[in-house]
């Protein structure tokens, strides 16, 4: 490797590390944020955040790295335009394609890489991480309660005032609402001495057991003048057992934990697909099928009366009495409502499939996107740099983040539409990357050929002579 493909290069990778450190940094703080509810008041160790936030790092390098790569490459190309050494360079008749050589072949090797990572990494600390989040509840119960505060369970609202024990399971002075589904004002409070949180490991029930208590109920009555004298239960217990289901504690945003399709690679992905489009294919044939024999049995039961009358009748109506006719009409009316609420129950749950399809095929195909973006970023950030001539942090950041903002909303947008199975999904995690593309040969070709990205003078001389003329028309009069 010649002295200036070292230079070239340690300038990108020291730039590049920098970069990649601080964005890398900054998105796992917003991680924290978002899981902040977790994290916040629960007693947690530090091994157990440390490790919380370890497995959640692999899911925020596909954002990271690509744009990092295009930082790096405006910031590193920029300061040799700007100081003026790829005019040494051209001088000595070095070319930007040649001294982008080195750096392409990184690239190349760091978009490798880019996929193995997210094709073997990622899986395995999305899994690790989503169970991690679900044993936080099974190994510590009560960090679904917070002391001193009202914690939302359920349908139940706990408080308790002081918590002890190993594992803080021993609670003292619990008061609990629980809002029924009977309306507004029916509600249940619970109020006891002391409890007892247990939970059992591989179960997502979470069993309280309250000592010594007392159980208010408001009771509604159908009688609106009953209402007004408020009426409601009570009884005293000794012990009480209350079992809340924390599987909805454990979702992850707005996507549930049976979501799996990003906790697999490509093999696996394969696999599930394959699963999935057959079953949804039998689904669909069994539907179908009984739908067709629903309608068939109607057409029979007309057949087989016309061959009793030895007759071919093309109209039953004409051999009904009126009172019969309605009877036909009644039943042919519910047949089809019957067979409309099938077919809208039967839709929902096909779209629900279709959607589940397109979640894995997206998640197949953004491994090889989150390759591509690494080059396209690199083709995109080094002309440009070299075109603005501009180092350092201002002008730079300014079109990178404008750029991957750019990037980063064509990509949601495709995804959402492949998801609603509005185009496919193949066009959907793509379409970010082949609306870029265009721009990044675009800039690749002017920049190699030293020609800037928007020709001022082609746009302003023009008017300039416009002006010009104008002025010597009017000295002329």
């Amino acid at each position: 490797m010649k002295i200036l493909d070292k230079y070239i290069l340690k300038s990108f990778l020291i730039t590049f590390t920098s970069v990649f450190v601080i964005l890398f940094f900054i998105f796992i703080l917003q991680g924290i944020w978002l899981f902040i509810s977790e994290l916040a008041g629960k007693d947690l160790d530090t091994f157990l955040i440390f490790k919380f936030l370890i497995l959640y790092s692999p899911t925020v390098v596909p954002l990271v790295l690509p744009l990092s790569v295009l930082l790096a490459s405006i910031m590193t190309f920029g300061s040799f335009a700007e100081n003026y050494e790829f005019a040494a360079m051209k001088s000595s008749g070095i070319s930007l394609k040649r001294a982008m050589r080195s750096l392409i072949i990184f690239i190349f090797i760091l978009s490798g890489i880019a996929f193995l990572f997210a094709n073997n990494i990622i899986p395995q600390a999305q899994y690790k991480f989503i169970n991690l989040r679900k044993s936080i509840l099974q190994q510590k119960p009560s960090m679904a309660i917070t002391e001193g505060q009202f914690s939302t369970v359920g349908n139940y609202s706990i408080k308790v005032n002081d918590k002890s024990g190993e594992n803080e399971n021993i609670l003292k002075d619990i008061t609990i609402h629980k809002i029924s589904n009977l309306g507004v004002g029916a509600n249940v409070v619970i109020k006891a001495k002391d409890g007892e949180v247990i939970s059992s490991k591989g179960s997502n029930t979470l069993q309280l057991i309250l000592y010594n208590g007392n159980y208010y109920e408001d009771i509604i009555t159908r009688d609106y003048n009953d209402r007004t004298k408020v009426p409601f239960a009570k009884s005293y217990f000794k012990k009480y057992v209350i079992n809340f289901d924390l599987s909805p504690l454990q979702k992850i945003d707005s996507d549930e934990i049976t979501n799996t399709n990003t906790m697999l690679n490509i093999s696996e992905l394969r696999y599930t697909l394959d699963s999935l489009e057959q079953n949804k294919k039998k689904d669909l044939i069994s539907f179908s099928e009984n739908i067709h024999q629903r309608l068939a049995a109607t057409n029979t039961m007309a057949i087989e009366k016309s061959k009793a009358k030895d007759t071919l009748i093309t109209d039953l109506t004409s051999i009904l009495q009126p009172y019969q006719q309605v009877q036909i009409f009644d039943i042919a009316r519910s047949n089809i409502s019957g067979t409309k609420a099938s077919i809208d129950g039967s839709k929902f749950e096909f779209e629900f499939k279709t959607k589940n399809i397109n979640n894995h095929w997206l998640a197949l195909y953004e491994k090889f996107v989150i390759a591509y973006g690494c080059l396209l970023m690199f083709f995109i950030g080094a002309p440009l740099g070299a075109i603005i001539r501009k180092g350092g942090l201002g002008l730079p950041i300014v079109f990178a983040v404008l750029i991957f903002i750019i990037f980063h909303f064509i990509n949601v947008f495709g995804k959402k539409l492949a998801q609603e199975d509005g185009i496919l999904p193949f066009f959907g995690a793509w379409m970010s990357s082949t609306i870029l593309t265009p721009f990044a040969l675009l800039l690749t070709y002017r920049a190699t050929n030293d020609i800037g990205f928007i020709n001022l003078d082609s746009i302003l001389q023009p008017i300039y002579n416009f002006i010009n003329n104008k002025k010597n028309k009017q000295q002329t009069k």
